[in-house]
This record gives C-alpha cells, sequence and structure tokens, in this order.
C-alpha cells in the first residue's frame, strides 16, 4: 500500500454558530490542508499517482474557499456549521468526487500552527 500526501492554504472568514466564545464573531484563518490518498499498485511507470493530479484536485479545493466568508458563500456551511471539523469533511467529500486514480484516506485542517483536526472515513 502507498500513501501520498499533498499541502496546500487558503484564507477565510467564517463564525461559529451556535458556540459561545470568541469564534462566534466573524474572524478568519490562513489554513493549511494535507490530504493523503493511498493506492494498492504502481502504474508501469512506477508511479502509484502522479502528483500534479492529487495538488490540482486540491487546489481546485482550497481556490473555491479561498477569500470566501464560508459561513453565506459556500453551500455546505449553511446547514453545517464552519468548524475545522466539518471544513476537513468538506474538503475529504469534495477530494473523492475529484480524484479517481486513488483513495481518499484523509484529511488533516490546520487552522493554526497550534491547532488541526484530522478527518478520515
Amino acid at each position: 500500500m502507498y500513501e501520498l500526501m499533498v499541502k496546500d492554504t487558503f484564507a477565510s472568514a467564517h463564525n461559529l454558530r451556535d458556540y459561545k466564545g470568541k469564534c462566534e464573531h466573524l474572524h478568519g484563518h490562513n489554513y493549511a490542508v494535507e490530504a493523503y490518498f493511498k493506492s494498492e499498485a504502481l502504474e508501469k511507470n512506477g508511479l502509484a499517482v502522479d502528483f500534479n493530479i492529487l495538488k490540482a484536485a486540491l487546489k481546485k479545493v482550497t481556490e473555491y474557499l479561498d477569500h470566501k466568508y464560508l459561513n453565506d458563500d459556500v453551500p455546505f456551511f449553511k446547514v453545517n456549521n464552519t468548524s475545522a471539523e466539518n471544513i476537513a469533511r468538506f474538503i475529504y467529500e469534495e477530494l473523492e468526487k475529484e480524484v479517481k486514480e486513488a483513495q481518499v484516506c484523509k484529511v488533516s485542517v490546520y487552522e493554526s500552527e497550534k491547532a488541526m483536526v484530522s478527518y478520515t472515513k
């Protein structure tokens, strides 16, 4: 089994609903994302999956989220709170739609250098 990982970043604003504390107010993060994929075999060329495919898929998702007010600009977050947990799940599910060459196995979202959440199925 081979595990591959690609990284990207995006900046977004949000506020948490049904939460008492600083994060109930409008604020933003410079998020970092790590997306992990697995593949059981190598192609003839010795690659499990071309990194360019994985990077392009992740970039498509992060560009969609970049410089958005997540609560209003992304339909998923109109019904799901904009927690780091739900952001990780959203990115995971979008990557599942985008990448057919490998299986998504984990997405980690860092909202700061000191706070990260991972989502797996």
